[in-house]
């Protein structure tokens, strides 16, 4: 199993920016996609970006130009980021990391981004 704990998540005045990070441990061998999923309250959860293991990237057409998805692969870890530039209102929501590997599926436990003046 991947186990996966994300980070970087706070208050951001509109057009700031955050850098989020979701540390992957365990079965890390076995991970062919990562993605960030982000639900805010009474919404369905929605794909903000995923990455593959070859390196391909996909984004929701409302973050292309504004988010940018990466990951680094250590010998222990994988570390996926987002970072999300000229935030706006709409992009508050609890921000999740996932993983789908051999070994299974996995999520975090998620990280707020509220963006309010």
């Amino acid at each position: 199993q991947v186990q996966l704990v994300e980070s970087g998540g706070g208050l951001v005045q509109p057009g700031g920016s955050l850098n989020l990070s979701c540390a992957a441990s365990g079965s890390i061998a076995s991970i062919y996609f990562l993605a960030w999923y982000r639900q805010a309250p009474g919404k369905q959860r929605e794909l903000v970006a995923s990455i593959t293991r070859g390196g391909n990237t996909n984004y929701a057409d409302s973050v292309k130009g504004r988010f940018t998805i990466s990951r680094v692969d250590a010998k222990d870890t994988v570390n996926l980021q987002m970072q999300m530039n000229s935030l706006k209102p709409e992009d508050t929501a609890a921000y999740l990391c996932y993983a789908r590997a051999l070994s299974g599926n996995s999520w975090g436990q998620g990280t707020q981004v509220t963006v309010s003046s």
